[in-house]
């Protein structure tokens, strides 16, 4: 591990932080579960009617939900995780090959500071934009076919789950496809590690904050950490073995004008052993201009978001630089 990665963060949440994070839950009783296999392929009508209800509950309830029986072996997700584990433990002269010197880099290598202090790393990170073309890290052996295996699997299935929202939504299956024209659509794939945490729940590893895109998927190798903000209260993410978990995007909130939301999280240091994830934000084409769809307009639901090209939208966001902002923050009316 890079030296400068294995500095201990000292950012401390402050006291109105700090209590409105001891009153997270203990559990995740309120993070809900979709089958992917009863949604996708199963063969009876009733059961993928009841599927594709039980999503649209979901979505418009919670915005986010932990996805099992979806198809990508355990081994790809786990050879995935160690290539990434494997490639933050390179030097830090190896590392510094893909070091950020713009935010549009491909493939860009970093680490997150604390505030006011360049001395005290949060979380060390690598970013690569794996679609419409996938690039990734040379280094270590291997990494770059793993990483390429897990995120066609991943994206096939989030093609897929982008159907079944747009049937809940009740459209023919290719709506969303077609209005954020996915055949080029921009995907970037966030790997973080994240050093061990002392004083639990007193320590930010990423801020609160929301996700562009239309679907973000996510994979780590241990619980503990993420926390989602639900009714004004901080839960924590412990995800049942072979899951994915899943969120709305920024952008589907503009398209259904608030009807499906984007969800606020955020990663607190509590674990006593490094996490390490992938979080891979889906978008819409880089040209596609995102607004609020006819559909969900109308004179008692004016436009509460306002139109913008979604490569516009990233770069007014710093390509999703987590620093407060966020896309869906600029967009609102």
């Amino acid at each position: 591990m890079a030296k400068t990665a294995s500095v201990v963060l000292t950012q401390n949440l402050s006291d109105t932080q700090r209590t409105t994070s001891s009153n997270h839950s203990t559990n995740d009783d309120a993070i809900p579960t979709i089958d992917y296999s009863m949604l996708i392929c199963s063969n009876d009508p009733d059961q993928q009617l009841k599927a594709l209800q039980y999503l649209a509950y979901v979505c418009e309830e919670y915005g986010f939900f932990y996805l099992v029986n979806h198809g990508v072996p355990d081994s790809v997700i786990e050879r995935a995780l160690n290539g990434i584990s494997d490639f933050f433990d390179l030097t830090e002269e190896e590392k510094m090959d893909y070091e950020k010197k713009d935010s549009t880099d491909r493939i860009r290598w970093g680490l997150g500071f604390s505030p006011g202090d360049h001395e005290a790393v949060k979380r060390e990170y690598l970013k690569v934009l794996p679609h419409p073309k996938f690039q990734g890290p040379a280094k270590p052996s291997g990494f770059r076919e793993a990483l390429e295996d897990y995120y066609q699997r991943d994206r096939e299935v989030i093609i897929n789950l982008a159907k079944a929202v747009s049937k809940t939504l009740g459209f023919e299956e290719n709506y969303l496809e077609k209005e954020f024209e996915l055949e080029t659509g921009a995907d970037v794939s966030a790997m973080n590690v994240y050093p061990p945490g002392f004083k639990p729940n007193t320590q930010i590893g990423l801020p609160a904050h929301y996700d562009p895109g239309y679907l973000v998927s996510l994979v780590q190798n241990v619980n503990g950490g993420l926390q989602l903000n639900y009714k004004q209260k901080w839960i924590n993410v412990d995800m049942p073995s072979n899951a994915l978990f899943i969120n709305i995007g920024d952008h589907v909130e503009v398209l259904t004008n608030g009807k499906y939301k984007s969800p606020m999280h955020r990663v607190i240091l509590n674990n006593e052993v490094r996490r390490v994830s992938v979080a891979t934000v889906h978008g819409p084409s880089l040209d596609t201009f995102v607004k609020p769809a006819p559909e969900f307009v109308g004179e008692s639901h004016p436009p509460a978001y306002r139109g913008m090209i979604y490569k516009d939208s990233l770069e007014a966001n710093g390509y999703h630089e987590i620093d407060g902002k966020s896309c869906i923050a600029q967009l609102r009316l």
